[in-house]
Protein backbone atom coordinates (compact mmCIF):
# COMPACT_ATOMS: atom_id res chain seq x y z
CA UNK A 1 0.00 0.00 0.00
CA UNK A 2 2.88 2.33 0.85
CA UNK A 3 4.50 1.86 -2.56
CA UNK A 4 1.19 2.58 -4.31
CA UNK A 5 0.77 5.72 -2.19
CA UNK A 6 4.27 6.86 -3.08
CA UNK A 7 3.59 6.31 -6.80
CA UNK A 8 0.35 8.26 -6.60
CA UNK A 9 2.08 11.07 -4.69
CA UNK A 10 4.86 11.24 -7.27
CA UNK A 11 2.35 11.40 -10.13
CA UNK A 12 0.37 14.14 -8.38
CA UNK A 13 3.56 16.04 -7.62
CA UNK A 14 4.67 15.74 -11.27
CA UNK A 15 1.31 17.05 -12.53
CA UNK A 16 1.36 19.95 -10.07
CA UNK A 17 4.96 20.77 -11.01
CA UNK A 18 4.16 20.78 -14.73
CA UNK A 19 1.10 22.96 -14.18
CA UNK A 20 3.12 25.42 -12.12
CA UNK A 21 1.11 24.91 -8.93
CA UNK A 22 4.25 23.64 -7.16
CA UNK A 23 7.78 24.81 -7.95
CA UNK A 24 10.80 23.45 -6.09
CA UNK A 25 13.07 25.84 -7.96
CA UNK A 26 10.93 28.77 -6.68
CA UNK A 27 11.12 27.33 -3.17
CA UNK A 28 14.93 27.21 -3.46
CA UNK A 29 15.10 30.73 -4.92
CA UNK A 30 12.88 32.15 -2.14
CA UNK A 31 15.05 30.57 0.54
CA UNK A 32 18.38 30.92 -1.21
CA UNK A 33 20.14 32.61 1.71
CA UNK A 34 19.39 29.58 3.91
CA UNK A 35 20.21 26.91 1.35
CA UNK A 36 23.52 28.61 0.50
CA UNK A 37 24.74 27.74 3.99
CA UNK A 38 24.76 24.11 2.90
CA UNK A 39 27.18 24.88 0.06
CA UNK A 40 30.66 23.53 0.72
CA UNK A 41 33.47 26.11 0.69
CA UNK A 42 35.44 24.17 -1.94
CA UNK A 43 32.44 23.07 -4.03
CA UNK A 44 33.07 25.55 -6.84
CA UNK A 45 36.72 24.51 -7.00
CA UNK A 46 35.75 20.85 -7.54
CA UNK A 47 33.14 21.84 -10.15
CA UNK A 48 35.81 23.81 -12.03
CA UNK A 49 38.22 20.88 -11.73
CA UNK A 50 35.77 18.56 -13.46
CA UNK A 51 33.83 20.76 -15.87
CA UNK A 52 35.96 23.88 -16.35
CA UNK A 53 33.93 26.96 -17.29
CA UNK A 54 31.32 24.95 -19.20
CA UNK A 55 29.12 24.48 -16.11
CA UNK A 56 27.74 27.11 -13.74
CA UNK A 57 28.42 25.94 -10.18
CA UNK A 58 25.36 27.79 -8.80
CA UNK A 59 23.01 26.10 -11.30
CA UNK A 60 24.56 22.71 -10.48
CA UNK A 61 24.14 23.39 -6.76
CA UNK A 62 20.47 24.27 -7.23
CA UNK A 63 19.95 20.99 -9.10
CA UNK A 64 21.54 19.17 -6.16
CA UNK A 65 19.09 20.81 -3.80
CA UNK A 66 16.15 20.11 -6.09
CA UNK A 67 17.00 16.41 -6.52
CA UNK A 68 17.61 16.02 -2.78
CA UNK A 69 14.22 17.54 -1.94
CA UNK A 70 12.51 15.20 -4.43
CA UNK A 71 14.26 12.18 -2.86
CA UNK A 72 13.13 13.33 0.58
CA UNK A 73 9.56 13.64 -0.70
CA UNK A 74 9.63 10.11 -2.15
CA UNK A 75 11.04 8.62 1.08
CA UNK A 76 8.50 10.61 3.09
CA UNK A 77 5.65 9.12 1.02
CA UNK A 78 7.05 5.60 1.46
CA UNK A 79 7.15 6.02 5.25
CA UNK A 80 3.99 8.14 5.55
CA UNK A 81 1.76 5.38 6.92
CA UNK A 82 4.07 4.73 9.87
CA UNK A 83 5.47 8.25 10.13
CA UNK A 84 7.09 9.15 13.46
CA UNK A 85 9.86 11.42 14.68
CA UNK A 86 12.35 8.63 14.04
CA UNK A 87 11.17 8.14 10.45
CA UNK A 88 11.17 11.90 9.91
CA UNK A 89 14.83 11.96 10.98
CA UNK A 90 15.46 9.09 8.55
CA UNK A 91 13.92 11.19 5.76
CA UNK A 92 16.25 14.08 6.61
CA UNK A 93 19.30 11.80 6.78
CA UNK A 94 18.50 10.17 3.42
CA UNK A 95 17.97 13.59 1.81
CA UNK A 96 21.21 14.97 3.25
CA UNK A 97 23.15 11.86 2.22
CA UNK A 98 21.82 12.16 -1.33
CA UNK A 99 22.69 15.88 -1.29
CA UNK A 100 26.27 15.07 -0.25
CA UNK A 101 26.64 12.31 -2.84
CA UNK A 102 27.26 14.71 -5.73
CA UNK A 103 29.88 16.60 -3.71
CA UNK A 104 31.66 13.37 -2.78
CA UNK A 105 31.65 12.28 -6.43
CA UNK A 106 33.24 15.60 -7.46
CA UNK A 107 35.81 15.32 -4.68
CA UNK A 108 36.56 11.72 -5.68
CA UNK A 109 37.02 12.83 -9.29
CA UNK A 110 39.48 15.51 -8.18
CA UNK A 111 41.53 13.05 -6.14
CA UNK A 112 41.46 10.49 -8.93
CA UNK A 113 42.62 13.02 -11.51
CA UNK A 114 44.87 15.01 -9.16
CA UNK A 115 47.94 14.00 -11.14
CA UNK A 116 46.44 15.34 -14.37
CA UNK A 117 45.67 18.64 -12.64
CA UNK A 118 49.11 18.61 -11.03
CA UNK A 119 50.88 18.31 -14.37
CA UNK A 120 49.08 21.39 -15.73
CA UNK A 121 50.96 23.80 -13.46
CA UNK A 122 54.53 23.22 -14.78
CA UNK A 123 53.42 23.56 -18.41
CA UNK A 124 51.42 26.70 -17.64
CA UNK A 125 54.44 28.16 -15.82
CA UNK A 126 56.66 27.32 -18.80
CA UNK A 127 54.47 29.50 -21.02
CA UNK A 128 54.43 32.18 -18.31
CA UNK A 129 58.22 32.14 -18.21
CA UNK A 130 58.36 33.19 -21.87
CA UNK A 131 56.00 36.11 -21.22
CA UNK A 132 57.97 37.24 -18.15
CA UNK A 133 60.99 37.75 -20.39
CA UNK A 134 59.14 40.65 -22.03
CA UNK A 135 56.70 41.86 -19.33
CA UNK A 136 56.45 42.31 -15.58
CA UNK A 137 55.07 39.33 -13.64
CA UNK A 138 51.51 40.75 -13.11
CA UNK A 139 51.24 41.79 -16.77
CA UNK A 140 52.59 38.41 -17.90
CA UNK A 141 50.01 36.60 -15.74
CA UNK A 142 47.24 38.73 -17.25
CA UNK A 143 48.39 37.97 -20.78
CA UNK A 144 48.62 34.24 -19.96
CA UNK A 145 44.95 33.94 -18.94
CA UNK A 146 43.62 32.94 -22.36
CA UNK A 147 46.03 30.00 -22.62
CA UNK A 148 45.85 28.98 -18.95
CA UNK A 149 44.05 25.73 -18.01
CA UNK A 150 40.41 26.46 -17.11
CA UNK A 151 40.85 25.27 -13.55
CA UNK A 152 43.44 27.99 -12.85
CA UNK A 153 41.66 30.93 -14.49
CA UNK A 154 39.55 32.08 -11.54
CA UNK A 155 42.53 31.89 -9.20
CA UNK A 156 44.70 33.84 -11.63
CA UNK A 157 42.03 36.53 -12.03
CA UNK A 158 41.82 36.90 -8.24
CA UNK A 159 45.62 37.08 -8.05
CA UNK A 160 45.77 39.85 -10.67
CA UNK A 161 42.88 41.78 -9.08
CA UNK A 162 44.56 41.77 -5.67
CA UNK A 163 47.84 42.97 -7.16
CA UNK A 164 46.09 45.69 -9.17
CA UNK A 165 44.25 46.75 -6.00
CA UNK A 166 47.63 47.62 -4.48
CA UNK A 167 48.53 44.45 -2.54
CA UNK A 168 52.28 44.16 -3.16
CA UNK A 169 52.83 41.48 -0.50
CA UNK A 170 53.33 37.77 -1.06
CA UNK A 171 49.78 36.98 0.13
CA UNK A 172 48.02 37.10 -3.30
CA UNK A 173 50.53 34.54 -4.57
CA UNK A 174 50.13 32.37 -1.47
CA UNK A 175 46.34 32.54 -1.74
CA UNK A 176 46.65 31.11 -5.25
CA UNK A 177 48.94 28.34 -3.99
CA UNK A 178 46.51 27.50 -1.17
CA UNK A 179 43.60 27.41 -3.61
CA UNK A 180 45.49 24.93 -5.83
CA UNK A 181 47.50 22.79 -3.40
CA UNK A 182 49.29 20.71 -6.02
CA UNK A 183 52.97 19.73 -6.11
CA UNK A 184 55.36 22.63 -5.34
CA UNK A 185 52.68 25.28 -5.93
CA UNK A 186 53.79 27.11 -2.76
CA UNK A 187 57.44 27.16 -3.84
CA UNK A 188 56.61 28.26 -7.38
CA UNK A 189 54.46 31.14 -6.15
CA UNK A 190 57.26 32.29 -3.84
CA UNK A 191 59.63 32.27 -6.81
CA UNK A 192 57.14 34.27 -8.87
CA UNK A 193 56.79 36.81 -6.07
CA UNK A 194 60.56 37.21 -5.74
CA UNK A 195 60.78 37.54 -9.52
CA UNK A 196 58.17 40.32 -9.43
CA UNK A 197 60.32 42.21 -6.88
CA UNK A 198 63.63 41.67 -8.67
CA UNK A 199 65.46 44.57 -10.20
CA UNK A 200 65.88 44.59 -13.97
CA UNK A 201 69.59 43.78 -13.81
CA UNK A 202 68.86 40.62 -11.81
CA UNK A 203 65.85 39.56 -13.86
CA UNK A 204 67.78 37.27 -16.22
CA UNK A 205 69.49 35.52 -13.33
CA UNK A 206 66.18 34.94 -11.54
CA UNK A 207 64.55 33.78 -14.77
CA UNK A 208 67.25 31.13 -15.23
CA UNK A 209 66.60 29.83 -11.71
CA UNK A 210 62.83 29.93 -12.37
CA UNK A 211 63.28 28.04 -15.65
CA UNK A 212 65.42 25.32 -14.01
CA UNK A 213 62.78 24.81 -11.32
CA UNK A 214 60.02 24.48 -13.94
CA UNK A 215 62.11 21.96 -15.92
CA UNK A 216 62.55 19.91 -12.73
CA UNK A 217 58.79 20.01 -12.13
CA UNK A 218 58.10 18.85 -15.70
CA UNK A 219 60.57 16.00 -15.25
CA UNK A 220 58.89 14.97 -11.98
CA UNK A 221 55.51 15.08 -13.71
CA UNK A 222 56.77 12.78 -16.50
CA UNK A 223 58.32 10.39 -13.98
CA UNK A 224 55.10 10.28 -11.96
CA UNK A 225 53.12 9.62 -15.15
CA UNK A 226 55.32 6.67 -16.10
CA UNK A 227 55.30 5.37 -12.51
CA UNK A 228 51.49 5.48 -12.41
CA UNK A 229 51.33 3.56 -15.68
CA UNK A 230 53.78 0.97 -14.35
CA UNK A 231 51.88 0.61 -11.07
CA UNK A 232 48.63 0.17 -13.01
CA UNK A 233 50.17 -2.54 -15.18
CA UNK A 234 51.64 -4.28 -12.13
CA UNK A 235 48.28 -4.11 -10.37
CA UNK A 236 46.49 -5.66 -13.36
CA UNK A 237 49.16 -8.37 -13.64
CA UNK A 238 48.90 -9.15 -9.93
CA UNK A 239 45.10 -9.34 -10.16
CA UNK A 240 45.36 -11.76 -13.09
CA UNK A 241 47.90 -13.92 -11.22
CA UNK A 242 45.72 -14.01 -8.10
CA UNK A 243 42.61 -14.84 -10.14
CA UNK A 244 44.50 -17.58 -12.00
CA UNK A 245 45.93 -18.96 -8.75
CA UNK A 246 42.53 -19.05 -7.06
CA UNK A 247 41.01 -20.72 -10.14
CA UNK A 248 43.71 -23.40 -10.18
CA UNK A 249 43.25 -24.05 -6.44
CA UNK A 250 39.49 -24.39 -6.86
CA UNK A 251 39.98 -26.85 -9.75
CA UNK A 252 42.48 -28.87 -7.67
CA UNK A 253 40.11 -29.03 -4.72
CA UNK A 254 37.24 -30.12 -6.98
CA UNK A 255 39.50 -32.78 -8.59
CA UNK A 256 40.56 -34.09 -5.16
CA UNK A 257 36.96 -34.28 -4.00
CA UNK A 258 35.94 -36.13 -7.18
CA UNK A 259 38.78 -38.62 -6.72
CA UNK A 260 37.88 -39.16 -3.05
CA UNK A 261 34.25 -39.80 -3.95
CA UNK A 262 35.30 -42.15 -6.74
CA UNK A 263 37.62 -44.14 -4.46
CA UNK A 264 35.01 -44.24 -1.71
Amino acid sequence: MQIELAIVAIIVFYILSKSGRISISKLIADNEMYFRRLKESDYEFYVKAKYGDSVNADILFNKRLQNSLIVMLVVFCLLLKNMSYLYFIVVLIVGFAFFKLDYMNLKGYYKKHLHEIDTMLPYYLKGLEILIQHYTVPVAIGKSLDDAPDIFKDGLKELINKINAGDDTIEPYMDFARQYPVRDSMRMMRLLYRLSLGRQERKQEQLIAFSKTISNLQQKARETKYKNRLDKMESKTMSMLIATGVGVMVLLIISVLILMNASG
